[in-house]
């Protein structure tokens, strides 16, 4: 198995830099755990830790915006990974866009450059 070097973060999550496979866009960051971790390389589809929720979850489960995973990346220390993904459903974040960085600086404020793909009120019934 292989193994990354979870012990250089104080609660043993190390980020994950993820990358679409086609395009090389980057869609997100997500922090990972060994469990998180093993379940991606034995699923073939990305994994993460909430540190919100506290709890293991797979990208996707509930809006069907599953990562399967092209290749894995891992740095030079061992503790970031970068997931190479085949994005499924054309949004990785959740509030309905198709990358988390969805916004860009421009005059000192934040300006929306991207289109929905979903509205998150109706994927998320909360």
């Amino acid at each position: 198995m292989i193994q990354l070097n979870f012990s250089k973060s104080a609660d043993g999550l190390l980020p994950a830099i993820v990358q679409e496979a086609e395009t090389g866009r980057i869609l997100m960051l997500a922090y990972i755990n060994q469990q998180a971790f093993t379940e991606t390389l034995v699923t073939g589809y990305a994994h993460y830790w909430s540190r919100s929720r506290q709890t293991l979850w797979q990208k996707g489960e509930t809006s069907g915006h599953r990562q399967e995973i092209v290749e894995i990346l891992v740095d030079c220390d061992e503790d970031t990974i970068v997931y190479v993904v085949r994005q499924q459903g054309g949004a990785a974040c959740h509030k309905g866009y198709p990358s988390c960085f969805y916004r860009r600086v421009e005059d000192g404020a934040l300006q929306v450059v991207e289109q929905r793909v979903f509205d998150p009120e109706t994927v998320y019934k909360k």
